[in-house]
């Protein structure tokens, strides 16, 4: 095995975790300020996921499997199964304002979305192990999504009754899960075929940006925000577009 994709992968997992600290800056921020920043980042996160999915994670999974059928089969297989995986755990709730239903949920997000991180580090990994280039472009594209999702965690654990301390601890453990998941993808590489994981994370990404996030960005109804809020989805889906040509021509 590559001791250099090794480190990248690693890298990547430790920078992902990190990430999960980007909730503390909520606590500087006042109220109008951070509703102002967060749907913006929203718009631009869901750009990327899906630029991430059509210009790096499709293509490569098309390149390294023969069949294109089960490329899309894998791609529907992972919309189908976080669609059913947010059923079950509830996810829109996180977005509810009564106190009794997002306190339960405390647990419950940090769950959730630690078997999110462990999911995107098997196939982040997996895309490294074909393709660092690749890898990098898949990794912004996750991260990109992750930000302002950690803002939110963390909002939703301070309004649970959270310590502010707790809240960040925990939101760090569950993000961990994204080393883990690569880490596991880098050692069993060698025993089965992980090639079937990047378009089965690419469904999983769009399903993420068409049912989560965009739903939050139409929700604005003026003109002006609508506009602006457009364009920084069209940004995400532009950088991830522009990288695709930087390193793939």
């Amino acid at each position: 095995m590559n001791s250099h994709t090794f480190y990248w992968i690693v890298g990547s997992g430790v920078l992902m975790t990190l990430l999960a600290l980007v909730g503390a800056f909520t606590l500087v921020l006042r109220e109008e300020v951070l509703k102002k920043l967060l749907l913006p980042l929203v718009a631009f996160s869901a750009g990327s996921l899906i630029g991430g999915a059509f210009f790096h994670m499709i293509p490569e999974a098309v390149e390294a499997i023969e069949s294109p059928l089960t490329v899309y089969i894998c791609i529907v297989s992972g919309f189908v199964l976080f669609l059913i995986f947010e059923q079950l755990l509830h996810w829109h709730h996180c977005h509810r304002s009564d106190s009794h239903c997002v306190k339960p949920l405390g647990f419950l997000i940090l769950i959730g979305d630690a078997i999110h991180n462990f999911i995107g580090g098997i196939a982040v990994a997996s895309t490294f192990l074909i393709d660092i280039r690749a890898g990098i472009a898949t990794w912004l594209a996750a991260a990109a999504h992750e930000i302002p999702q950690e803002i939110g965690d963390f909002g939703i654990l301070l309004y649970g009754g959270w310590s502010r301390k707790k809240a960040l601890l925990f939101n760090v453990l569950s993000a961990s899960t994204f080393l883990v998941g690569g880490l596991l993808a880098y050692y069993m590489s060698a025993y089965i075929k992980l090639d079937y994981l990047i378009p089965f994370a690419a469904g999983s990404f769009l399903y993420i940006a068409a049912s989560d996030l965009i739903p939050e960005v139409n929700r604005h109804h003026h003109l002006t925000k609508s506009l602006f809020h457009s364009l920084c989805f069209i940004a995400g889906l532009a950088l991830l577009l522009v990288l695709r040509l930087m390193f793939h021509g």
